[in-house]
């Protein structure tokens, strides 16, 4: 069923506002895969917090214009579901993932702003780290030096401890 002017114009504001806030694009084929697949990855993709739609690429090369990822637009033919995000990996991440183990979805490619992704670009851009774990392990090596003072610090009582507790043990058995 064909959308009117109205409705294709209110896809078009939907999709450009995912794009104005967006990260990444991830468009991939989904030739084939049959609805219980796409429902799982809807609810992978919803927990992810990537906007996951099925889209007519005329409203979506409509939307990119005049956007980082205007440039996309060469890669759009064909049955396309398009993954937004605002973190640039959870979209890769998502559907790289769907992707390995449902050979019916195939990833065509995506982009970053201002920058264009093969096939590869975007295997390789769902192995690398999100942001949460990045940051976590930034935490992780800013606080390893101050748990190693304290360490240190505690160290000292704890030997005079330990001596004292071995002296009181060599009186009591003499």
């Amino acid at each position: 069923m064909s959308l009117n002017r109205k409705e294709k114009a209110v896809v078009i504001e939907e999709v450009a506002a995912q794009v104005a806030k967006a990260q990444s694009i991830i468009i991939a084929e989904y030739r084939g895969l049959d609805v219980a697949s796409v429902t799982v990855l809807r609810k992978q993709a919803r927990e992810s917090g990537v906007f996951l739609r099925v889209l007519k690429n005329t409203l979506v090369r409509r939307a990119v214009v005049g956007t980082p990822f205007e440039a996309l637009t060469a890669q759009m033919a064909g049955p396309l579901m398009y993954g937004i995000s605002e973190d640039p990996v959870s979209a890769a991440k998502v559907l790289a993932g769907f992707a390995e183990t449902n050979e019916k979805l195939v990833i065509q490619g995506g982009a970053l702003p201002n920058n264009v992704l093969s096939q590869d670009g975007v295997k390789a851009l769902a192995t690398m780290p999100s942001r949460e774990e990045l940051l976590s392990k930034l935490l992780g090596t800013m606080q390893a030096p101050v748990a190693q003072f304290v360490r240190t610090l505690n160290e000292v009582p704890t030997k005079f401890v330990r001596g004292l507790a071995a002296v009181r043990d060599q009186k009591e058995a003499a």
